[in-house]
């Protein structure tokens, strides 16, 4: 696809996105850490739906571990988030990197 075509298209491919981020919040993803001891569960737009604990990690001796776990959980969510709304951007737009064209995404992490 040329330059010309994509400027074409844009205003088509931008209020695909436009619906898009109206839907984020129905997106779900979730992150784990410590062989799925922690496990959260965020939204597309970065709030965080549920945490489940492993029972065997709530150890009140052992607080710094249970954080950091939840710590990295929740980063490993955060990144699946983008990576899904990444997929979808891409099948909205053909594949085409809106970040390239200097098309900034608000309300989508």
């Amino acid at each position: 696809m040329d330059f010309s075509e994509i400027m074409k298209n844009l205003p088509d491919m931008m209020g695909k996105v436009k619906d898009m981020q109206a839907g984020v919040k129905n997106i779900k993803v979730s992150g784990n850490a410590g062989g799925d001891m922690v496990v959260v569960e965020l939204n597309g737009a970065g709030e965080m739906l549920s945490i489940k604990l492993d029972k065997e990690i709530v150890d009140p001796d052992d607080i710094e571990m249970l954080q950091d776990l939840i710590v990295a959980a929740t980063s490993d969510a955060k990144k699946n988030v983008a990576a899904k709304i990444q997929e979808q951007v891409c099948a909205q737009t053909g594949g085409i990197d809106l970040s390239s064209l200097g098309i900034d995404l608000p309300g989508m992490m």
